[in-house]
């Protein structure tokens, strides 16, 4: 074994051949190696020399490989492939992990919360499969599902609680002015209501003004619709109305002062958010997701409960 390695040519020599080989020219060649062109054109003499062949026809403005040259270029570019897909395999691969959540949960709780996930798990390669329609775990390559219902979600899956929906009214302070925030439902009318697909206003009315609202009175209120809950936060942070939502999804908002929460009244959803993932999974990097967003989700909860009660209006 050692005596044949003894025999193997320069590794210089075989670089320069290879590079020159594919580009046909010295200059291009010693560009990529960063080297001189003088230096490449060297390098293939002297291999030339050591085996006693010709590899290259030199030509006034290129080079052309000769039988020979032709021969042993694609066995020493197998031979580069080789070492390289065994110097790749030596070093850590990514995990990959496929999260599926809702639209909003992900652009409203995930990804502001991303860097701290990467941060703690580097070896993780997140896809993040943002969609309203229900992954399927095995079609779809999902590891793990943010789910808004009410388990059991189907056979063969797991379940944990991530948090309950808590639904409170919020705006942006600049939308309230001097006003205030409104203390009776003719005050409310003169604010656009932000509304999404669930339309939670005739309980949210009822609860905290003791005013009885079927949803055939909420569009005597001014109003603005969105398919998206994320839509409606958005324009509520612009100022152009009170949307209701999650307080886990506004959290930061408040915290930061983009939003206000309006009166301490909240509403508990008909369902909750769910972390849900195929039982028979043991995956350690599914482990570590669901752990770190157990944890993530406890420490916003407590900077919103701490910021809505310095922020009640």
């Amino acid at each position: 074994m050692n005596d044949a390695l003894g025999k193997l040519p320069s590794l210089n020599g075989l670089k320069a051949f290879e590079a020159a080989a594919r580009h046909l020219n010295f200059r291009l060649a010693a560009e990529e190696l960063g080297v001189t062109q003088g230096a490449v054109a060297q390098q293939v003499r002297g291999l030339e020399a050591e085996l006693g062949l010709q590899f290259f026809e030199r030509r006034p403005r290129t080079l052309a490989l000769t039988g020979e040259g032709r021969a042993y270029i694609a066995d020493i570019r197998r031979a580069f492939e080789i070492i390289a897909r065994a110097t790749g395999d030596l070093k850590p691969q990514p995990i990959k992990l496929a999260i599926s959540t809702t639209p909003t949960f992900a652009s409203k709780w995930l990804i502001p919360r991303l860097p701290d996930l990467t941060a703690q798990h580097p070896d993780l390669d997140i896809h993040i499969v943002a969609t309203d329609r229900i992954s399927n775990f095995q079609m779809d390559g999902v590891d793990l599902a943010v789910r808004y219902g009410r388990p059991p979600f189907g056979p063969g899956l797991a379940a944990q609680l991530l948090f309950k929906q808590e639904i409170i009214a919020a705006c942006s302070p600049m939308l309230l002015g001097d006003r205030g925030p409104p203390r009776t439902v003719s005050e409310l009318s003169c604010f656009p209501l932000l509304q999404d697909a669930h339309n939670f206003w005739p309980e949210f009315i009822e609860s905290h003004f003791g005013t009885a609202t079927s949803p055939r009175e909420v569009p005597l209120f001014k109003r603005i619709s969105f398919n998206q809950t994320s839509h409606a936060i958005d324009a509520a942070v612009a100022g152009q109305g009170i949307v209701l939502a999650t307080r886990n999804f506004i959290a930061s908002d408040i915290a930061g002062r983009r939003l206000v929460q309006v009166g301490s009244t909240a509403l508990w959803g008909p369902s909750d958010f769910y972390l849900v993932w195929p039982r028979h999974s043991k995956a350690a990097a599914l482990q570590a997701a669901m752990s770190w967003m157990l944890s993530a989700d406890g420490q916003g909860r407590n900077r919103s409960i701490e910021a809505a009660d310095s922020q009640l209006i």
